[in-house]
């Protein structure tokens, strides 16, 4: 009794260990990402918003908000509890991230525990790239990309959990309630997940009952008739109770926001109008299948594939060139680190794994979907439905970089397929591909995240490397003078804008309103044709509504491209109203006239500079 004992306190202490260093790993590298780099853009849209949902208004109501709320009020949160206070989301963002790389090593241990040999060891293998490519690796501020694939990792893990348990009743319809958690955190991402999700449980239901009708008359013999049926009706209502939580949930999701920001609101704002302003075409979807080397990746992988399952008597030869083809594709973005310098092309060889994976994550679900049962069956299938929905909003480049972890799982399900296509129920060839996959996935995700190649849209790489001095910036940092010229403007308002006085910001990149603690009045914090409905008249009716009396433009923008639509318009109309005041180094401040007032000959440096990035 001791020994079983013994070797089981050792394992839980190992898998402790294993958990942390994961864990603080992956929050190293987010906390570093942090230190090199700022991108204002994104950063200003989550925070600004957050703050005004923290004094008290509501989205969708009160102002226009295209996405799901939870990321928002979870920092809205954040700054209510802990104050305006940059670090703290710095902190939020590295406990998730690891949590996200943690959750991830636990769903690839229970799908291997029992199958692969060295389970833990092949869970461990292809959880570790995951501490550069977390999901807070790459983009390393408060985002709901990232926020979705952490509850969604979540969800899986408790349905894994369940499954194990043999579904209790009340956990069962708890976890279906929060299978609605995604759809709120981010559409499309979300909405894929539940609806993937609902269907595949419909489907076990439906492959429950066909199981049962087919059962054979050795079966009967076996067992009598009402045995046989009371066991196999028991997964039917697993699933149901779990449909039912989730019709639960989505209903008082619906309730609160309908007695909230209303049911009308929230429709127009992120379906209407998000679906009007972001869906892509059904061309640019599918054009992420259009990587050519698939055409050589494919058939190599295959081939692998077909050796393994041949390899009855597990010769070492015959093995390692199976382990070789296999793991060819997720080579090839290594060896082309020594082929070619430029820092996109070696992210698009990475990047090009995705269509890859996906093809053979959808062939080997379909080649052993006979011989798996439960969850395991629907699961890629969820996963494949969910990398998709994820697209819609800015396809392969722009939408993967918070999705790795279900690259991690897509992967581990083909390494399943292969051991269950091969009726090999443990082979210890699973630990060299899982260990040739890691390293190059590391490696070629360290340089990727290293390069910065997916946050191009902005200009951080110039300068010497700056951090703010603003208590309430505390841990923000980029290259440029982009935090000196915004103190300016901080410094600035506090002495010579009333903070009673309505403020006009464009474009919005900055944390204003988070920084000086003022109450925004206009309703768009942003002006970006993604979130903002108003037309160049309309913008102007808006602030002589809600009597905005200070205009300030930003000159030169951190990011890329020209944010604002009709912009020489959109100035010209405002210049009637407003009467410029002050030039900063990199803002042009504006006094509403008063009555009567006339608009001085403007002197050389009175107009606001053009912006030296060109729209795209």
């Amino acid at each position: 009794m001791s020994e079983p004992l013994s070797e089981a306190r050792a394992r839980w202490w190992s898998e402790c260990a294993i958990g942390v260093s994961l864990f603080l790993a992956t929050a190293a590298v987010v906390v570093w990402q942090n230190r090199q780099l700022g991108v204002l853009w994104d950063l200003s849209y989550i925070l600004e918003n957050s703050f005004r949902i923290s004094g008290g208004d509501v989205p969708y109501r009160d102002f226009p908000f295209p996405y799901a709320p939870l990321t928002f009020l979870v920092q809205a949160a954040l700054i209510k509890l802990t104050g305006r206070v940059f670090w703290h989301h710095i902190l939020y963002c590295a406990v998730i991230g690891g949590l996200g790389t943690v959750l991830t090593w636990r769903i690839l241990l229970n799908l291997f525990r029992g199958i692969v040999l060295r389970s833990r060891l092949v869970a461990f293998l292809l959880a570790t790239p995951l501490i550069v490519l977390g999901i807070y690796g790459v983009y390393p501020h408060p985002f709901y990309d990232p926020d979705c694939t952490f509850v969604i990792l979540l969800c899986l893990f408790l349905l894994q959990y369940l499954e194990r348990k043999s579904f209790p009743p009340l956990p069962t319809f708890l976890t279906g309630a929060f299978l609605v958690a995604p759809l709120f955190v981010k559409q499309n991402t979300g909405l894929a997940f539940l609806a993937a999700m609902s269907v595949m449980l419909v489907m076990l239901m439906v492959i429950e009952a066909w199981r049962h009708r087919s059962r054979t008359p050795v079966d009967l013999a076996i067992q009598p008739d009402s045995a046989l049926r009371d066991r196999s009706s028991r997964p039917v209502r697993r699933y149901l109770i779990l449909l039912a939580g989730t019709i639960a949930g989505l209903t008082v999701a619906l309730l609160l926001i309908h007695f909230s920001a209303g049911l009308g609101n929230y429709r127009h704002w992120t379906i209407t109008f998000a679906a009007q302003r972001r869906t892509p075409q059904l061309r640019e979807m599918l054009g992420v299948y259009q990587y050519r080397p698939l055409l050589i990746f494919i058939p190599l992988f295959i081939i692998g594939a077909i050796m393994f399952g041949c390899n009855g008597k597990g010769k070492r030869w015959l093995t390692a060139l199976s382990i070789t083809l296999l793991s060819a594709p997720f080579v090839w973005p290594v060896v082309y680190l020594l082929r070619n310098s430029d820092a996109s092309e070696r992210a698009e060889r990475l990047v090009g794994l995705w269509p890859f994976v996906l093809i053979m994550s959808v062939v080997f679900a379909l080649f052993v979907l006979r011989l798996r049962k439960g969850l395991a069956l629907v699961w890629p299938f969820v996963l494949i439905g969910v990398v998709h929905g994820a697209f819609l909003s800015q396809q392969l480049w722009g939408s993967t970089y918070a999705l790795w972890p279900l690259l991690i799982l897509l992967t581990a399900n083909i390494m399943l397929a292969l051991v269950e296509s091969a009726r090999q129920r443990s082979t210890a060839a699973m630990a060299p591909l899982a260990a040739v996959i890691s390293l190059s996935l590391l490696v070629a995700g360290a340089f990727y995240v290293r390069s910065h190649e997916r946050l191009e849209y902005v200009d951080f790489a110039e300068g010497d490397l700056v951090h703010s001095t603003l208590p309430q910036l505390r841990g923000l940092s980029m290259r440029g003078s982009w935090l000196p010229d915004f103190e300016e403007l901080v410094h600035y308002s506090e002495k010579q804008i009333p903070r009673e006085d309505g403020l006009l910001m464009i474009p919005g990149e900055d944390l204003f309103y988070y920084t000086t603690g003022r109450r925004p009045r206009f309703p768009v914090l942003m002006f970006d044709h993604t979130v903002n409905p108003f037309s160049a008249e309309e913008i102007v009716a808006q602030a002589r509504a809600r009597d905005i009396r200070w205009l300030v433009i930003k000159n030169d923008l951190q990011l890329q491209e020209e944010p604002v639509e009709n912009k020489e318009h959109l100035f010209e109309l405002l210049r009637q109203d407003f009467k410029h005041v002050e030039s900063l180094n990199n803002y042009e401040v504006f006094r509403r006239k008063l009555p009567g007032e006339k608009e001085e000959e403007p002197e050389e440096n009175d107009e606001p500079d053009e912006p030296d990035k060109e729209s795209p």
